[in-house]
């Protein structure tokens, strides 16, 4: 396709024409607060399809290029090349007014907005869009995601994968393509908008020193001090807090941020202090002693049990099982709700959480059978009890419930009410097989309603089900990406986090709470991606950990008074790698009171980590979660 061709057919596309910044970038590192930009190339496009600027070029960057063999920019080839802030300004000035597209649009965004900030300037993107978040919408029959998957699947050239200048211009032609998918399937573009950024987000912090010993319990009176052990500092202190840290540190005990019932000691010259720290250390009976104390007990330190390194090794290609929490039983696909372990600190969760098992009486079939296999089920209208029955069903019956609209769905089933959905009329042109509740107590497919699958379909897992990860053979463990999307919503936000938990399922220290004010820890071993504002990431290099974090909770919060009842179901995928198609994907039916929801979790078994689909909810806020994995949040 030329580039000089209109880019869309501006009448058919409405609402999905823009102006247009695409941008791609090739950098010395993955970490946009580390690493530098080596190479940038945009071209603008108008509204009515026409390109209207382009522009690339290499830069000096100062520091080691990184890796060669991937972009093949050698120190040599960079010499004499600009640095970036003798182009920012042409750069912004191409940004200026548009959205900003890129194929995982958020790296590039944040790689341009410290470049910008190095630079003293401000980035001018105001919205970007992801085409890789697009493309999961659309869900092409691609057995991945990524940048040259999609121009083959479409059609569009590559040249010289890894060259800035030539992967924009075939950003430009998959671009081209999932818009006219979008627009026939009448999707919303998962827009993003980009507020301003302060300086200050972009100064480096140091991570926590991870602590290598297991925590060995609470501080006996007139005992010793032992490795491992958790302590926290509140009030005023004679020493400087910095060096009563670092020499706890060095003798191997764990500072925390916070208190909670697995706090081995807290240290504290005012026992009366109203402090939260010293709140919830009253409560939950942990020991207090004076600073001298503490000092005292440091110069003789008793040694701890390290931590068990865990080894990501391949595993096995076996059926996935489902798996009680804390047991390795299997139990049923339809187990009507995850418990969470009393271990945890969690009150019960409410009643409504726990949604029941289809209707019997109208679902009667037997579950041996498997005839959804392949296919993607949409369940439209319905109250949210029938609703979850139904997409239960789907899955029991060896099929993928789908939550929105996309062209890998195979059919629709419509429940009382249904009839009145937007997306019907939409259904209705694409001529797809619409079917009511008692479809799904035989369920029949005719060669007509074939669909193109993909070389690797996901595992679909019910509420509860457990997989193990796998890693590719031969190469280090890539970091996985939990996504999850719901449908559009107009009168809340919904907050995706994550907490990296010990074996106390506390967290180490604050910096292992990911959330929108924090969306990366401070050794980028776990962060939050935004695709769209239906649609969020958690990514986690289970490599990078240190051997204390056991478990990754990955949760989602609504802000405000509204309700996941108002939200309806929420779909999570596993994938390897931003690109990776899902290795695994789960429909949780959100209940009805719940504020905060547990959607999955990763955590060690032996020599392996493992993947949870919990879909367990909570009446509380956000805050509440936090502070029972041990998260200091203010009063």
């Amino acid at each position: 396709m030329s580039l000089t061709s209109p880019l869309l057919d501006v009448p058919a596309m409405g609402d999905y024409a823009y102006d247009w910044a695409l941008v791609d970038v090739e950098t010395s590192g993955l970490m946009a607060r580390r690493d530098r930009v080596l190479s940038v190339a945009v071209i603008t496009i108008g509204p009515d399809g026409e390109q209207t600027g382009e522009f690339s070029t290499l830069l000096n960057p100062g520091c080691d290029p990184g890796p060669v063999e991937v972009h093949g920019l050698t120190i040599e080839r960079l010499q004499g090349a600009p640095t970036f802030d003798q182009v920012a300004g042409r750069i912004g000035a191409m940004l200026q007014d548009r959205v900003l597209v890129a194929h995982h649009a958020q790296f590039d965004y944040d790689f341009l907005a410290y470049e910008f900030a190095r630079a003293r300037m401000w980035l001018p993107v105001s919205q970007r869009l992801c085409t890789l978040a697009l493309s999961r919408q659309v869900d092409p029959p691609t057995h991945d995601m990524k940048l040259g998957t999609l121009a083959a699947h479409y059609g569009v050239p590559q040249q010289r994968a890894h060259d800035a200048l030539d992967d924009t211009r075939v950003l430009a032609g998959v671009l081209r393509a999932s818009l006219r998918e979008a627009a026939r399937l009448d999707l919303p573009l998962p827009l993003v908008t980009c507020p301003p950024r302060a300086e200050s987000q972009f100064t480096p912090k140091p991570p926590k020193t991870p602590c290598a010993y297991r925590n060995p319990g609470r501080l006996t009176p007139g005992g010793p001090l032992q490795q491992g052990m958790k302590v926290a500092i509140t009030g005023e202190t004679a020493h400087a807090r910095a060096e009563l840290v670092g020499r706890a540190v060095a003798a191997g005990l764990n500072m925390m941020t916070s208190v909670s019932r697995h706090t081995s000691v807290l240290v504290t010259n005012e026992p009366t202090v109203d402090s939260a720290k010293a709140r919830r250390a009253l409560a939950e009976g942990v020991p207090v002693i004076d600073e001298q104390a503490f000092l005292q007990l440091l110069a003789d330190v008793r040694p701890g049990t390290t931590h068990e390194a865990t080894a990501v090794r391949i595993a096995p290609a076996t059926e996935p099982e489902a798996e009680q929490v804390g047991s390795m039983e299997p139990v049923p696909t339809t187990t009507p709700a995850v418990p969470v372990p009393e271990a945890a600190g969690f009150p019960p969760a409410s009643p409504c959480s726990s949604v029941p098992a289809p209707r019997r009486s109208e679902l009667s079939a037997s579950t041996s059978a498997k005839p959804l296999v392949g296919r993607r089920v949409l369940v439209l209208g319905g109250v949210h009890v029938d609703a979850a029955a139904a997409r239960t069903r789907v899955v029991e019956l060896g099929g993928s419930a789908a939550i929105n609209l996309s062209a890998s769905v195979t059919d629709v089933v419509l429940l009382p009410g249904g009839e009145g959905d937007r997306r019907m009329k939409r259904i209705t042109a694409l001529e797809l097989p619409v079917h009511d509740l008692h479809w799904l107590a035989s369920p029949t497919t005719t060669d007509q309603n074939a669909v193109a699958l993909r070389p690797q379909e996901p595992h679909v897992m019910p509420r509860g089900g457990v997989i193990d990860l796998p890693v590719p053979h031969g190469g280090p463990a890539p970091e996985w990406y939990v996504t999850a999307g719901w449908t559009p919503q107009s009168d809340c936000e919904i907050d995706v986090v994550a907490f990296l938990l010990d074996e106390d399922e506390q967290v180490s220290s604050d910096d292992d709470f990911i959330f929108y004010g924090a969306p990366e820890s401070p050794a980028g071993t776990a962060r939050l991606l935004t695709g769209g504002p239906a649609e969020q990431t958690i990514a986690v290099d289970l490599a990078s950990l240190p051997p204390a974090t056991r478990r990754i909770v990955v949760a989602a919060a609504i802000d405000g008074a509204a309700t996941f009842g108002t939200v309806g179901a929420i779909q999570i995928g596993a994938a390897l790698g931003s690109s990776g198609a899902p290795v695994a994907r789960a429909t949780l039916d959100a209940a009805t009171t719940e504020r905060t929801m547990l959607l999955a979790e990763i955590y060690r078994r032996g020599p392996l980590w493992r993947l949870r689909a919990v879909g367990q909810g909570y009446d509380h806020g956000l805050d509440a979660l936090a502070r029972r994995y041990g998260v200091d949040v203010a009063d």
